[in-house]
């Protein structure tokens, strides 16, 4: 069954002057996949993957382009046009994403770029996005994660406690101010580790691993950093401000004393007055 706005492996069944023909099944027949897109290995026979949408004229086509987002994936997006309808979102195929004003909480502007979530409209059956997407949030369970396990993160917007993301591409968490210490901007996606599940179904998180193995993962990094440094020397001990080490390493003053203290137990580096130092 073919899937809208997603990735699709279809079967190329003939090729015609305007592209390859691929196999969608006895219900939809064949689908088009334009002469742009067709390379000079393809056969038929040869399984492409490929996103299915409609084009101008209600006919599904087939693209071989990456989009930046899938149909039910959440995805901060720019504004490519904007007409007395809606706004445009660039996706990556030919066709950009319609959000309509109703699906706007602000109105969008040309350039800027939004969260928004991409899904398939029940109307007109079309691949549509909104910046509404706390309707598109799931509460999480308790047993949905553990404590420490490693999730995707994908930051939403700032509040007066933290950082709000999203979680796994489903769930809604929190980054609390006092575990950022690096730069974090809505629209960035990255690693981080859950702290707990919190009874009104969001979670806490950190931007770190949660444990004693966030402080060994810090210390093999500190190591290849003396290891590239010149003379294998850092200029920073337990006295150095913790902003400055916040600064440099994006690790918080008390990761960066332990695992400081790991690599001297193991005779790695010599500590200084003004510094920590490679042993060689």
């Amino acid at each position: 069954m073919i899937k809208l706005g997603q990735y699709n492996l279809l079967t190329i069944n003939r090729f015609t002057d305007h592209g390859a023909y691929l196999d969608a099944g006895k219900d939809l027949g064949e689908i088009l996949l334009p002469k742009a897109f067709v390379k000079s290995e393809m056969r038929p026979g040869t399984q492409v993957e490929v996103i299915v949408y409609f084009d101008q004229q209600d006919r599904l086509v087939a693209t071989t382009e990456k989009a930046l987002a899938c149909v039910g994936d959440f995805a901060h997006l720019r504004v490519a046009w904007v007409n007395e309808h809606g706004a445009f979102l660039h996706w990556g195929p030919m066709k950009d994403i319609f959000v309509p004003f109703r699906e706007q909480k602000l109105r969008m502007v040309k350039d800027h770029s939004y969260l928004v979530h991409i899904h398939i409209d029940e109307e007109t059956a079309r691949i549509v996005a909104s910046a509404k997407i706390e309707r598109y949030i799931e509460n999480a369970q308790p047993t949905d994660y553990h404590r420490g396990e490693v999730v995707d993160m994908l930051i939403w917007q700032k509040t007066d406690l933290g950082f709000k993301v999203i979680v796994n591409n489903r769930h809604q968490g929190l980054i609390y101010d006092n575990q950022v210490y690096t730069q974090l901007h809505s629209g960035m996606r990255l690693e981080g580790s859950v702290v707990k599940v919190r009874p009104d179904g969001k979670i806490d998180l950190s931007v770190q691993r949660i444990g004693k193995g966030r402080f060994k993962d810090f210390a093999e990094e500190l190591l290849e950093e003396l290891k590239n440094a010149p003379d294998g020397f850092l200029p920073f001990t337990d006295k150095t401000a913790s902003d400055d080490i916040v600064a440099r390493f994006g690790q918080s003053k008390k990761t960066f004393k332990k695992a400081v203290g790991m690599l001297y137990r193991e005779r790695l580096i010599t500590i200084e007055d003004n510094g920590i130092r490679l042993n060689q």
